[in-house]
């Protein structure tokens, strides 16, 4: 059975959502995209987790839905917590995606972690202990729980973080790395970059879409083809077999916010290479710039680009239909006019990953606008053109500019 997946989202009650991320909202939205299971977020918040419990109810193979639905999407109880602490003589900032098997699970991580720290201030509740010590107190009160270092590679708040990261899985979990089984590459990096490092190797690299509000659900997330069971969702995960993690959808990496280098109050935007050219400070202020993450992953790859480790799993980057039908109308995302023309779409051709993913070419032709069609097929291809990203700002996609050399079709797998 085929099952996509995203299982990082935060929810009403973390900095900087929407009101209108709870799970009653976003299971429409999972229809809406297409997807099949959501992490639910946010599962240390006592008033989040007093939704769940009232909200939510238990299928038979232990992952979660709507009471009273039958076909419904599926949820499972995740959280992301931040970790900030002193290591070898530098602050530490990261952040860790927990997957509990179900709310009794829950119940008894949330009960050890309100003695550690303010359960309510925050969605993304913060700790002063190292991130290691929370793998340990997470799998004493449930081994079946998962615990991955989430968006491993930006500048803050991750393992791989240039500014409060480590060189290495070892180096921050230490006697506990043996019980990290995958990471999430973040929307500032994909597979590809990752197989440049043969540490990583051993590990899983999954993509969510850390959504803050419904509308970016899916934005990145996985492909699963095991059964609707909280044990083969993670079993899948551990294992790496290309028969039953069929893929991640991605963003194109260059679209993520930090993906290069930069300063964006100067307007400074560099590549790698240019980074070292001038020795990392900006032109305009004098400051270092923040190193993003293509920067980082040169620093610490031992591989060329283009490596493909033996039994990868592919992916198939994407760029979500809002922003392929802001393109094609010549207006931006989020207008009436947009959303008028989702609203159809969705309505008629089924959900929004179908009709990126899986809808015949002739009949994109048919249904879309001629523009639309177009946009949505050049994806497919990989003929897109990308301003990186850096500091903070999105890069910026097009896929009706000027001849010109394009990204190319570096990966776009005919999976579905």
């Amino acid at each position: 059975m085929r099952i996509i997946a995203d299982l990082h989202i935060h929810s009403r009650y973390s900095r900087a959502c929407s009101p209108e991320m709870e799970v009653s909202t976003l299971a429409r939205w999972a229809r809406i995209k297409g997807v099949d299971l959501l992490g639910t977020g946010d599962f240390t918040h006592p008033l989040y987790f007093a939704q769940l419990k009232m909200k939510l109810e238990t299928t038979e193979g232990g992952l979660l839905r709507l009471k009273g639905e039958k076909d419904g999407p599926y949820f499972v109880p995740t959280v992301e917590v931040t970790n900030i602490y002193h290591q070898g003589g530098r602050l530490r900032k990261i952040h860790t995606l927990i997957i509990a098997p179900n709310l009794d699970a829950v119940e008894k991580i949330n009960h050890r972690l309100r003695s550690r720290g303010n359960l309510n201030a925050d969605g993304r509740p913060t700790f002063t202990f190292p991130a290691k010590d929370l793998v340990r107190l997470v799998l004493d009160l449930s081994s079946d729980s998962l615990l991955i270092p989430a968006h491993a590679w930006t500048p803050w708040f991750s393992v791989f973080g240039s500014n409060s990261g480590f060189d290495s899985l070892e180096e921050c979990f230490q006697e506990e790395t043996k019980n990290i089984h995958a990471i999430e590459t973040g929307l500032s990096s994909d597979p590809a970059m990752n197989w440049r490092l043969s540490a990583l190797d051993r590990i899983t690299l999954i993509s969510n879409s850390d959504a803050h509000s419904p509308r970016k659900i899916a934005r990145e997330a996985n492909v699963f083809d095991c059964q609707p069971a909280y044990k083969d969702i993670v079993g899948t995960i551990k294992s790496r077999d290309p028969e039953r993690f069929l893929c991640t959808i991605e963003f194109f990496p260059e679209e993520g916010k930090y993906h290069y280098d930069g300063h964006r109050n100067c307007g400074v935007v560099w590549s790698p290479s240019e980074t070292q050219r001038h020795r990392g400070l900006c032109p305009v202020c004098g400051r270092r710039v923040t190193v993003g993450v293509m920067h980082r992953v040169n620093a610490l790859a031992d591989r060329e680009a283009g490596y493909v480790p033996p039994r990868a799993i592919p992916a198939r980057h994407l760029v979500p239909l809002e922003e392929i039908l802001a393109e094609a109308l010549e207006t931006k995302p989020g207008s009436k006019t947009v959303e008028r023309e989702y609203e159809r779409l969705t309505g008629e051709l089924g959900p929004e990953l179908q009709i990126l993913l899986d809808l015949e070419g002739e009949e994109i032709r048919k249904r879309c606008l001629p523009r639309v069609a177009e946009g949505i097929l050049k994806v497919r291809r990989g003929e897109v053109k990308v301003e990186p990203g850096y500091d903070g700002v999105y890069g910026k996609i097009s896929l009706f500019a000027p001849q010109g050399p394009a990204r190319g079709n570096r990966d776009q797998l005919n999976l579905f």
